[in-house]
């Protein structure tokens, strides 16, 4: 008797972690960006995100969401593809409204149907994003369609959703080095998606995701560990930096 209440325990206490852990996945992609889209809300002042960080992720989570359709994997991970894809959009519509706004003179509008290779992704209006993510979905879409009984096919397009969100760290990675200076990098911010991505790469694996999240996983860790090293490496400079006295012109 006491064996069979151990057991329902035990499977009642795994149902619960699973759930967690389920939520965690859902929600943890997002949680980074709300501290970002308060400080833009607060200072009034997006010239400090970049939009290219939105265009990646959209890319990369509407891509994760075509390969479900040609190789199921579990809906937690197809949820958090979705929100991530609706805080991007959030995101992007604040930058723009916020940009627009501090214009001290009313620039030309740079719209998506202008097809000027020179302002892509810099537009002006919201509407533009929402036209650029739409075509490139339907795209996919018809592709995903047309290929879904190619094995091949299906995998490169998981391999290259999660590769696209795995190098997102990368240009981060690059500027430190060039700059042998981590300035004006939040270190908070940095330790968050270090964390973030080490359990999203552990749920990954113990619930026998498909290779590319777990392989993708292990790069960003991976990134995001060389960025933290960094740190380490160019505190002496960043600290010479704040010494040094800034002229008064």
């Amino acid at each position: 008797m006491d064996w069979v209440i151990s057991d329902e325990l035990s499977l009642t206490v795994g149902t619960v972690v699973g759930w967690i852990s389920a939520g965690a996945m859902i929600v943890g992609g997002v949680i980074p960006y709300i501290p970002q889209y308060r400080q833009i809300r607060k200072t009034k002042d997006a010239e400090g995100f970049s939009l290219l960080v939105c265009l990646a992720l959209l890319v990369a989570n509407t891509l994760r969401i075509m390969f479900w359709f040609g190789r199921h994997f579990e809906y937690p991970l197809l949820v958090q593809s979705m929100i991530m894809n609706v805080t991007m959009f959030l995101m992007i519509h604040l930058c723009v409204r916020v940009r627009n706004r501090n214009q001290l003179l009313q620039a030309r509008q740079r719209i998506f149907t202008d097809f000027d290779a020179k302002y892509f992704w810099n537009w002006t209006d919201f509407q533009s994003y929402l036209d650029c993510i739409l075509i490139f979905t339907i795209a996919t879409s018809l592709l995903m369609y047309i290929f879904i009984d190619y094995i091949i096919f299906v995998e490169t397009v998981g391999f290259l959703a999660l590769f696209t969100e795995a190098m997102l760290g990368t240009p981060q990675l690059t500027k430190n080095y060039r700059n042998k200076s981590t300035e004006g990098m939040s270190i908070s911010m940095v330790v968050m998606w270090t964390c973030g991505d080490i359990f999203k790469t552990s749920y990954f694996l113990l619930r026998d995701a498909p290779v590319q999240f777990w392989v993708c996983g292990s790069i960003q860790v991976t990134v995001d560990l060389l960025i933290l090293l960094q740190v380490c490496l160019y505190r002496g400079n960043v600290e010479s930096a704040r010494s040094i006295p800034h002229r008064l012109d």
